[in-house]
Parts: C-alpha cells; sequence; structure tokens
C-alpha cells in the first residue's frame, strides 16, 4: 500500500505541474474539470482546456480497481490501475501534437509501469524540435542508464507506428510496458525520470511554435494530419481499448481525439 500511496502522490504532483504549464502558456482560458466514479471502484478527474494556444488539451488522472482484469492474458483476478494521459491538439498547425501517459497496473499476481512520451508534428516537422525533444529524454534517462534511451526509444518506433498507413504517427520519443525491475524501487526511479522530463521537452517548443501565424492551406494540411492520429488512438492504442474494456469514463477515453479532423 505503502508503493502505490507513493505512485499516487507523484502522478497527482506531476499532473498539477503540468496543468499549471499549460494554463500559463494558454493564458486567460483554464481548464475545466470534471470528476467521475468508477463502477467497481475508484474513479478520476478529466481536465479539458480550449483556448488560443490549444484547441484542445487533456490532462486527465484516473485511480480505478475492479474484480476482474479486463484484457486477456496471464493475469486474471483483481486489478489496480492508474496513471495520468494528457493529450494536445494545437490551434497553430506549426505547433506539434504531444501525447504523455504513464501509468502503473497491480494484478493478483504481478505488478509493472509503463508510459512514455511521443512528439506528433501536423505535417510541419522542425528537425530542431526533435532533437530537442529526444535530446531531453536522453539526459533525463542517460544517469540511470544508457541502455535506457536506446530501448524505449526503438519500442515508441514500434508502438506508434500506424500498420494501414504504413508509417509512424510522428517523430517518436519514447515508449515502455510491463516495466518491471528488482528492486521495484529502481524502475520507479526511471518511470518517476520520464514523468519529470516531459515539461522540459515539450515546453521550449511550445514557446517557440504555438503562436506562429498560418495560411488556411497549413490549417487545412493539419486537419488531414489529425485524422491519422485518430486512427491510431481508436483502432491500435492499448490505453483506449483498456479503458472502455474496464468500464472506464467514455468521455475521458475519448479526450485524445482531435476536435477538428479531416478525410
Amino acid at each position: 500500500m505503502q508503493k502505490r500511496d507513493e505512485i499516487l502522490s507523484f502522478l497527482r504532483n506531476l499532473r498539477e505541474e503540468i496543468l499549471q504549464a499549460f494554463e500559463s502558456l494558454e493564458g486567460k482560458s483554464s481548464f475545466e474539470r470534471k470528476p467521475w466514479n468508477h463502477k467497481t471502484g475508484g474513479g478520476g478527474e478529466m481536465a479539458v482546456l480550449r483556448g488560443n494556444v490549444f484547441e484542445k488539451a487533456a490532462v486527465n488522472w484516473s485511480g480505478v480497481e475492479g474484480p476482474q482484469f479486463p484484457l486477456q492474458g496471464e493475469d486474471s483476478g483483481p486489478f489496480f490501475a492508474t496513471g495520468v494521459s494528457l493529450i494536445t491538439h494545437m490551434q497553430s498547425p506549426h505547433a506539434p501534437t504531444v501525447h504523455m501517459n504513464l501509468r502503473y497496473i497491480e494484478t493478483k499476481n504481478r505488478a509493472w509501469l509503463g508510459g512514455g512520451y511521443d512528439l506528433t508534428p501536423m505535417g510541419f516537422p522542425y528537425e530542431e524540435d526533435t532533437q530537442h525533444f529526444h535530446k531531453t529524454a536522453q539526459e533525463a534517462l542517460d544517469p540511470l542508464g544508457t541502455e535506457l534511451y536506446p530501448l524505449f526509444s526503438e519500442e515508441a518506433r514500434k508502438y506508434f507506428f500506424i500498420p494501414h498507413r504504413n508509417k509512424e504517427r510522428g517523430v517518436g520519443g519514447l515508449f515502455f510496458d510491463h516495466y518491471h525491475t528488482d528492486p521495484f524501487e529502481k524502475g520507479l526511479e526511471v518511470w518517476k525520470a520520464v514523468g519529470k522530463s516531459f515539461l522540459p521537452a515539450i515546453i521550449p517548443i511550445y514557446q517557440k511554435r504555438a503562436l506562429q501565424t498560418f495560411s488556411e492551406e497549413e490549417k487545412l494540411l493539419q486537419l488531414e494530419k489529425r485524422a491519422h492520429y485518430a486512427e491510431f488512438n481508436l483502432v491500435y492504442d492499448r490505453g483506449t481499448k483498456f479503458g472502455f474494456l474496464s468500464g472506464g469514463n467514455v468521455e475521458a477515453i475519448l479526450c485524445s481525439m482531435p476536435p477538428l479532423a479531416s478525410w
């Protein structure tokens, strides 16, 4: 239980830091928060921001439990799952979409960590932004093991791939799942390092790109790229599937969808 309390405290504090950072970028608008309860125990809170910088940003937290783990496999019986998940869809096409997720799951027989973050330019990739994003991630992980960044970045390339379009959905980042170390605290340190490095990875990019002007044609290209993002989240994303199968809040699960997209 002490381990769970430490994880919950870290997630809640990190989420508040992210909410404040995004609101500072937006200026006048603030997040609308909406709590929800899970039918078998626990619940969560949605937080959605719509403004002049963020067309839509969602930074959600959940901590739920139930009598039966919802995904098929070796795990069965009671489970507990908690995490923070966020997505941004920017007004300017020159400002990329960013996704971040940190999660912790307990089942009857084991417990594991997962998460990561990735960057998706919406038609306008800037190499300097990509380099900054990856450099920040690597600098956060290298002190804990120089093998971690190459491993997690390769996992991101594999996971954030859209098979029916035969392409990655963006320019990569970090991804890890079913991560468990002995002792557990070593893996927890890695997990926390990923979470702490998220804002340094994305805020400098948004400070540079969020107010960049754009044409109608550039906005239309952004909407086309958003459609590919929506396809991935609805067809392939494990978090979306887990949320639906575990009886999660549908509105919160679908917060990842862009406000507008074009096919």
